[in-house]
């Protein structure tokens, strides 16, 4: 017998859906490494580079690029970035509806 698939929308941050504490933060955390680890995969440079470029031991770097991000404060994410010559660009305002949501952009 095939039963109908339930299907629920997501709130845009799954780690909010999967009521985790600091779940914004993680949101953050989350697109800056993603954004680290394109970087990385665009200018074809190994980890043992971007952990010279960085000032990091390549270890923290496969964490970075593997999503362990623990280790790892929103501020050091973001000075990664500027180490990358990236500036990044943090957007706070109300929210108009419930759906709202911080935005990171790195530029």
């Amino acid at each position: 017998m095939n039963q109908p698939i339930q299907v629920q929308a997501g709130s845009g941050n799954v780690f909010a859906d999967l009521e985790l504490e600091n779940f914004d933060e993680l949101l953050v955390k989350a697109e800056f490494a993603r954004r680290i680890s394109g970087i990385i995969a665009a200018e074809h440079i190994t980890q043992a580079e971007t952990a010279k470029i960085l000032g990091i031991d390549q270890p923290k770097v496969s964490a970075l690029v593997n999503g362990k991000l623990s280790g790892f404060s929103t501020t050091r994410l973001f000075r990664f970035l500027n180490a990358f010559g990236r500036d990044v660009e943090i957007v706070v305002k109300p929210k108009s509806c419930p759906e709202a949501q911080t935005r990171v952009v790195a530029l």
